[in-house]
């Protein structure tokens, strides 16, 4: 059967777009496949009331690489979004990332040392000397004032797991500051897209052909035929039928609420830190762009309960997982016509300006191999 197509891409989202736009640039064919009913997989927006929504969570691009930051700003003007979340505790807001205004609030020190002293003091007669999980972890760092009240309920609630039997580097990614700086990242370049993710996705897309509501492992002998080369960003386990098991997700729910008043929170991101409350976050999407509309559009966001057969978001990479995955790795690097990139086929953490990377990455190799 004649090759149609250089590469048939499954999966429409960062990886799979920038993959599409640069082969199509080198002048290959490039036919793009997703199985839902829009394109851009997770970062995918939708215009409600005005207002730009993020659909499956927020979405904040940072990133310290220029090239990367001028790549994306081809397809879209970026505002000067900084993002700045907060966290209610039984309605006693605090400041995120851990800073000197968390610090004040929670015990009144006004200098790092203060601070300092204080996590120090509650943490000595602990003796964690190397932390074994999460617990621990975060108690070195914040203390136990903070860990109980900002981050053990959290962090239960989103993994449904005790602290104590999760990892420790998973609380690694969080920021601990001495200073009075309410910047969640630290890269040099952060922002929104003015007007959605979604016009970045149809830029990349723009020259591939593309079919939306296509199940690939509905006809995958087909795809396969018309392609050169696979571009697989799904689920690397899915793709050999899970013929090892089922690599774990975190997952999530989403639940949007539009609301007659032009302010709801007063912040884009607002994290419910106690035990209580269901959910774990609430986006205010209009103040990820500065909106002024006389309505405004609320998401929250629970923890899925069960994620076995849900949208799978977060890798849980364990030792249990990761020796799943090796085995899926060691099948993939037999394949001489699949290219399996982006965060579920590498079944890894990446932020948006991380997939973009890589996928340049992988384009490059290609055409130097061409």
């Amino acid at each position: 059967m004649d090759k149609s197509y250089d590469y048939v891409i499954i999966g429409s989202g960062f990886y799979g777009a920038v993959f599409a736009h640069e082969m199509t640039k080198a002048g290959k064919k490039c036919l793009v496949i997703d199985k839902r009913n829009h394109i851009g997989g997770n970062v995918f927006t939708k215009n409600i009331e005005g207002i730009n929504v993020h659909c499956y969570g927020a979405h904040i691009f940072h990133t310290n690489d220029k090239t990367i930051w001028d790549y994306v700003n081809q397809f879209a003007e970026f505002n000067r979004y900084t993002n700045s979340p907060i966290a209610n505790y039984k309605g006693e807001l605090y400041n995120l990332p851990f800073n000197m205004n968390t610090f004040y609030k929670m015990w009144g020190t006004k200098t790092p040392d203060e601070a300092k002293a204080e996590i120090a003091r509650q943490i000595e007669h602990l003796a964690i000397e190397s932390p074994k999980n999460l617990e621990e972890q975060a108690l070195t760092l914040v203390g136990k004032d903070i860990y109980e009240k900002l981050i053990k309920h959290y962090t239960e609630k989103q993994w449904g797991k005790p602290a104590t039997e999760l990892p420790a580097f998973i609380i690694k990614r969080l920021p601990v500051r001495f200073t009075y700086d309410n910047n969640y990242f630290s890269d040099k370049y952060q922002g929104i897209p003015i007007g959605g993710y979604t016009q970045i996705i149809e830029g990349l897309l723009k020259g591939s052909d593309l079919l939306l509501e296509t199940d690939f492992f509905a006809d995958q002998a087909y795809f396969k035929n018309i392609a050169k080369k696979l571009v697989f960003t799904g689920k690397i386990d899915a793709y050999y039928k899970f013929r090892f098991g089922e690599l774990e997700y975190r997952s999530l729910d989403f639940e949007m609420e539009i609301y007659d008043q032009q302010n709801y929170q007063g912040n884009a991101v607002m994290n419910f830190t106690d035990a209580e409350t269901p959910y774990t976050r609430i986006y205010e999407h209009k103040h990820f762009e500065f909106g002024t509309q006389p309505k405004t559009v609320i998401t929250k966001e629970y923890p899925n309960k069960n994620p076995k057969n849900a949208e799978p978001y977060y890798p849980v990479n364990d030792d249990k997982n990761m020796a799943l995955l090796k085995q899926y790795k060691e099948l993939a690097a037999l394949e001489e016509n699949v290219i399996f990139g982006g965060r579920l086929a590498e079944y890894r953490y990446y932020d948006m300006h991380q997939v973009i990377g890589s996928a340049l990455a992988r384009c490059k190799q290609e055409l130097t191999n061409d």
